[in-house]
């Protein structure tokens, strides 16, 4: 025993140094190493929801922008007074009064669309001849976004000065623009192009408010790699040219690319916004994002070097106060298991003071062998007793239960006047209850519990007559099990009372069988079945739970109840049921033996 506590003590020793080891590598390889890639990995998540975060919300103010602008084209295009000033300057018998007119009557209409919107935009008609409704000559059919619109088809403008504008304001300031199609809606021939624009700077500025990082730059550019607003593009041409090239072949929406220009490495997340072919981009440098981070490295290693020096202070005072204590525990624990409690106080050390948690366990352990020895003792004669209670309170409460409803048959068979059958039942009763007065024996065999039920069955026969059809199958090898009594009759009684509650018949099936050294009783019924939550409940329920027992499963937890008590693991149940079509219950009684004949059962008694 001596040699087994001493190799525990160098056991425990040699684990709590190469604990205490580990303890001091860590500290280099977390502190240093993992917790700043920890770190990157975490800014650059952080940074990549925010960006989306943002970008979303821009997204949204853009689209609320465009949609607007895009609800004024279709409102100037559907308008009468557009069509009308469309058909009088396309008709050559029209005078210059009508033209005049037509064209006083539109702007008007422009001028109060413009005064009504919250965003400055502004509107042109322009005609394929060359007539506008603000300005003058053909100056406009040279501009770079009609061009871009005739050859590209492109609705949604880059940034630039019209001086096709209403205000002097709007001429000397940068604008986008989103661009319909005019024709007429009687002829549907092309007729020019309506022109909606919005200062640039509402855009600008909104992006500025939705900075993502400090060091970070945020701008918009279009599927070709042309910035659509007036500020400056930090990329090369090239590079943005290829990181444009790369979003537009992913599937993605929303994404991040990392990109390395002349050493430098940077990240760049991108959102394609859902009404044009412009990309929100923000680009970061991957320095400047992460420069707390390595001044953070350098920190940690000075930090891991003081924490060094600690634990190896700590490990040998550690293991100086700890490792003998519990090495004198171990031993003692080692005598409980061979069940010395004499042994296990001997060995158990002797300490100072139980203030700290070494004195603490011991005197636990001392207190625990002294506990254990008085229950060991007493658990024995106090499991006996618990379980002769419980049996016998089980066996009071079945009892009444099946002599109450067989005397209300014999009390319906009186009233109806069926003396002969008065007196069936009575003799049936007489047996039922000369079986249950033979108290000296608390249990006995199949056979006997068989001839119980028949005589059960007789009467719920004369009762129901030809609705209640019962049939036993019995296995003459296995009726010498010995059993509770009153096993059968409560399943029986359940199966019986519940096949008549949806329906007006009732066939009930008893069989006993021996198969392979386990005796299997089933009862089946066709009745109205169980739920799914009943059947759980009773498969789930404790042998404790017996007494508290209510209602549909009183009889079935009293039988399952009383069979655990007798024959602890050697017994098994299942219940199987479907609503509407009945239910089978089995018990399963295991014997490595075999069943016991009847003379064994008289030897028994």
């Amino acid at each position: 025993m001596q040699r087994v506590g001493m190799s525990m003590f160098f056991s425990l020793r040699n684990r709590l140094f190469i604990i205490f080891t580990i303890l001091l590598t860590i500290p280099f390889l977390v502190l240093s190493i993992l917790i700043p890639a920890w770190l990157t990995e975490s800014i650059k998540d952080q940074t990549r929801e925010l960006s989306v975060e943002v970008m979303d919300q821009y997204s949204l103010y853009i689209e609320s922008i465009a949609t607007q602008a895009e609800d004024i084209g279709k409102q100037v295009l559907l308008n009468e007074l557009t069509q009308d000033w469309l058909r009088v300057n396309g008709n050559p018998d029209a005078t210059v009064g009508e033209k005049f007119l037509a064209e006083t009557n539109l702007e008007s209409q422009l001028a109060a669309m413009m005064i009504n919107n919250s965003n400055s935009m502004s509107i042109n008609v322009f005609l394929n001849d060359g007539a506008t409704v603000w300005g003058e000559g053909l100056g406009w059919t040279a501009e770079g976004w009609y061009s871009e619109y005739l050859n590209d088809e492109r609705i949604y403008t880059g940034a630039h000065l019209d001086s096709f504008q209403q205000s002097s304001e709007m001429i000397n300031q940068q604008v986008n623009s989103f661009l319909v199609p005019l024709f007429d809606l009687n002829t549907m021939m092309n007729g020019g192009v309506i022109k909606v624009s919005f200062p640039t700077h509402i855009l600008e500025n909104a992006l500025d408010n939705q900075a993502i990082v400090q060091t970070g730059y945020t701008y918009l550019v279009d599927s070709n790699a042309e910035k659509v607003l007036s500020q400056r593009v930090p990329s090369e041409k090239t590079d943005l040219t290829q990181t444009i090239g790369a979003i537009n072949l992913s599937d993605l929406e929303k994404g991040m690319i990392e990109r390395v220009e002349e050493g430098e490495k940077f990240l760049i997340f991108y959102q394609k916004l859902p009404f044009a072919d412009w990309v929100l981009m923000n680009e970061v440098a991957e320095s400047e994002l992460f420069s707390e981070v390595n001044d953070l490295q350098r920190t940690l290693l000075f930090i891991s070097f003081g924490i060094f020096i600690l634990t190896m202070i700590a490990s040998f005072i550690f293991s100086s106060t700890i490792i003998l204590p519990v090495s004198g525990l171990t031993k003692a624990m080692s005598f409980i298991e061979r069940g010395d409690f004499k042994g296990a106080k001997s060995a158990l050390p002797s300490v100072r003071s139980g203030k700290d948690e070494v004195g603490y366990l011991i005197h636990a352990a001392d207190h625990t062998i002294d506990q254990l020895n008085r229950m060991i003792e007493t658990e024995y004669k106090a499991n006996l007793r618990r379980k002769d209670a419980e049996y016998n309170a089980l066996l009071l409460q079945i009892n009444p239960h099946f002599l109450n409803n067989t005397l209300e048959i014999i009390g319906s068979l009186a009233l109806q006047e069926k003396n002969r059958e008065v007196m069936n039942v009575s003799v049936a009763l007489g047996k039922m209850l000369r079986y249950s007065l033979k108290t000296e024996h608390t249990e006995v065999p199949l056979a006997e519990e068989l001839m119980y039920i028949k005589s059960y069955t007789d009467i719920l026969k004369i009762r129901y007559g030809d609705q209640l059809k019962v049939t036993i199958k019995d296995d003459s090898s296995a009726l010498g099990l010995l059993v509770p009594k009153f096993t059968l009759q409560p399943l029986v009684e359940n199966a019986v009372k519940y096949s008549f509650t949806q329906k007006h018949h009732a066939e009930i099936d008893i069989s006993i069988t021996d198969q392979n050294h386990s005796v299997i009783v089933a009862v089946s019924d066709k009745g109205e079945g169980m739920t799914e939550d009943l059947i759980t409940n009773l498969k789930d329920f404790e042998e404790s739970d017996v007494l508290k027992s209510k209602g549909y499963s009183i009889g079935l937890r009293n039988v399952i109840g009383r069979l655990k008590l007798y024959f602890g693991d050697r017994f098994s149940y299942d219940i199987k049921s479907r609503p509407g079509l009945g239910t089978d219950m089995y018990l399963y009684f295991y014997t490595n033996e075999g069943v016991e004949n009847d003379e064994d059962h008289d030897r028994r008694r």
